[in-house]
């Protein structure tokens, strides 16, 4: 406020001007107001999902944030967990071995602590039939406890019941371009990233096979696949206690508060030998006391625990691999009519393909 010569107040800002900020305020709220409206219709994370309400098309590329909906559909009543290396199990093959509806919730790059978060959730809302949880070399590590995420977002209010302020959370760029690609699902123009059960090929087309090239990833240490890239069991890591397997107490807290009825299996995935602690070394040495221990905890809740991470003719055949940690397609329904035969009979593979560890 200002005052002229002859004592008159007077606004410091001109009107013009005022009226322009009240425009941008207004056009602002208003923009802001329709894009949590249109996050909110299209519900992108399923936040609406329940029982009796299926979960929308999954079309994030972060499966930590498209997985509790299908969790909350309330339409499966068996899962797989773990990392890429249990991605290839289809559920269709899974419900055709063991009976029920599977759905895989497997995800790239996951640390222990997110896939039991995954499964705590999935207990949550289901009675399961049967749970499979595949294993990898990140399970036995010194500093799970310390190292429970990874770069990639983690979004724990996804894990909490009633989803705490879940339509204002989901509002940001992210959620905004899921929902964008909801929408284009709706009209056609788009397809999903993920089957609804969760699964998907992440692999590259079988046709496109290149075993020089896979070779090279599997014996030169790198990832062939860019999707999959910062696995957590992709390279070792020291510990500085090689007792301390801080993650298998999960492991064995979320088998302990399984239902009676559902059956447990848990698998050692089948890593290329390069991946494998050779002989005598302390990977090695790890592994087996790691292995020793999974096998205790299967024995006292009663899961079937197998072995596929071992020198075997899958193992050592570079062609069945595309890098030292993914495997092909072909071996993957290969691994669930494993599970089903060591299900079934009380000896290990004629082939060798697996062992195994522990018998309900």
């Amino acid at each position: 406020m200002t005052t002229t010569s002859d004592g008159t107040a007077q606004d410091a800002m001109p009107l013009s001007w005022r009226r322009f900020i009240a425009l941008v305020v207004g056009v602002s709220l208003g923009l802001g107001l329709a894009v949590v409206a249109f996050v909110a219709a299209m519900d992108p994370y399923g936040l609406h999902a329940a029982a009796g309400r299926r979960a929308g098309p999954l079309m994030d590329s972060n499966q930590r944030f498209m997985y509790p909906q299908v969790v909350r559909s309330g339409a499966y009543d068996a899962a797989v967990f773990g990392t890429s290396t249990a991605r290839l199990l289809d559920p269709v093959d899974l419900d055709r071995t063991f009976g029920g509806h599977f759905a895989n919730l497997a995800m790239n790059a996951a640390t222990p602590f997110e896939q039991v978060e995954m499964a705590r959730l999935f207990l949550r809302h289901a009675s399961p039939r049967t749970i499979l949880w595949g294993l990898d070399r990140n399970w036995c590590e010194a500093d799970a406890d310390t190292r429970r995420f990874t770069f990639r977002p983690f979004p724990s209010w996804l894990y909490t019941e009633g989803t705490p302020l879940g339509a204002l959370r989901q509002v940001n760029w992210q959620s905004l371009a899921a929902a964008s690609a909801v929408l284009l699902h709706r009209v056609g123009k788009a397809p999903v990233r993920l089957r609804g059960d969760g699964y998907a090929v992440f692999t590259p087309p079988e046709a496109s096979y290149d075993a020089a090239r896979a070779a090279l990833h599997i014996h030169g240490g790198r990832t062939a696949l860019p999707d999959a890239a910062g696995d957590p069991d992709s390279a070792p890591r020291a510990a500085s206690d090689p007792e301390a397997m801080p993650a298998l107490a999960w492991l064995d807290d979320t088998l302990a508060a399984l239902p009676p009825t559902t059956a447990a299996i848990v698998a050692f995935m089948p890593a290329h030998v390069a991946a494998q602690g050779a002989p005598g070394t302390p990977m090695a040495t790890r592994e087996a006391a790691c292995k020793a221990h999974v096998a205790e905890i299967g024995r006292r809740r009663g899961a079937l625990v197998v072995d596929f991470r071992i020198p075997s003719p899958v193992t050592r055949e570079d062609t069945n691999y595309w890098d030292a940690l993914h495997y092909r397609l072909p071996i993957a329904a290969r691994i669930v009519a494993a599970l089903g035969a060591a299900r079934a009979k009380t000896a290990d593979a004629s082939d060798g393909f697996y062992s195994v560890l522990s018998r309900p």
